[in-house]
């Protein structure tokens, strides 16, 4: 027996089980990730300030950060993309699995989430302290909205942002419906239609969240975002009895180092 034949007999045996897994996974923790983190980076609208006040509340978990990140952020993540890729492969049985899905919403769903899947690996590499040995890592935590606004300013850059977080917003709320399929909430069709209006409503509001999060960050202006920060930054060190810094600096783009972390659909932070 070959290895794709073995993990073909694996999936199958296992079908129940992964698909729920697969679902639950996309759900809870995946998905709840990516709504705060969208609503996070929302903030930025509310000015720099707001915005790294939300960043410094999720860095006030100190050494736990990194842990909690791989634990409920990248390994679930990485086990939802590793299914869907196989899914999408044909390496688990697909036909009948969702027979009520039209043809176009379920191609949708699945070329969202690998165009998500690649987004994500960027956005790392891109914004998060991981990347900074490929030349990344532009985020920093004690500069929030300022590393990031100099990070999205090309507007190609912006544009790619864009297109990764409508595919995963959309992969997302789809994906709530399958969901409900797949775990046998809906079956009636009156309670599909109700749950794909959910699911619309979802997608336009985290759909608004993210372009509203990326039009905040290119409007912001980095040199006074830096000098709110620099402040932030001053009386937090002087409530945890740390010296101050000499002056505030204005900095170029930060870099990043391995205390860091990640800024969108995968970071806490970030846009």
């Amino acid at each position: 027996m070959s290895a794709n034949d073995s993990a073909e007999s694996f999936f199958s045996r296992h079908q129940f089980l992964i698909y729920r897994l697969f679902s639950l996974s996309g759900l809870i923790p995946v998905g709840a990730f990516l709504v705060v983190h969208l609503v996070t980076n929302a903030s930025v609208l509310a000015g720099p300030g707001t915005f790294q006040s939300r960043v410094d509340m999720i860095h006030s978990l100190g050494p736990l950060l990194v842990p909690i990140e791989w634990a409920f952020i990248f390994l679930p993540m990485l086990f939802h993309a590793a299914v869907g890729f196989a899914i999408i492969a044909g390496g688990l049985p697909n036909v009948g699995s969702y027979p009520y899905v039209g043809n176009v919403r379920y191609t949708l769903q699945r070329a969202t989430g690998m165009i998500a899947f690649a987004f994500i690996i960027w956005h790392v590499i891109q914004l998060h302290w991981m990347g900074a040995p490929l030349g990344g890592g532009k985020f920093d935590p004690h500069h929030a909205s300022s590393s990031a606004a100099v990070a999205l300013q090309p507007i190609g850059v912006t544009i790619l942002y864009a297109i990764g977080v409508l595919s995963a917003v959309f992969h997302l709320s789809n994906g709530l419906w399958t969901i409900g399929i797949t775990w046998g909430l809906w079956t009636s069709p009156a309670a599909m239609r109700r749950a794909s209006w959910v699911s619309v409503i979802v997608g336009l509001l985290l759909g608004g969240a993210g372009l509203g999060a990326l039009a905040g960050m290119r409007s912001v202006d980095v040199e006074q975002a830096r000098v709110i920060e620099d402040r932030m930054d001053e009386v937090k060190r002087m409530l945890e009895g740390q010296a101050p810094a000499a002056e505030p600096t204005v900095r170029g783009p930060a870099t990043g180092s391995p205390a860091d972390s990640p800024a969108l659909p995968v970071s806490s932070t970030g846009a």
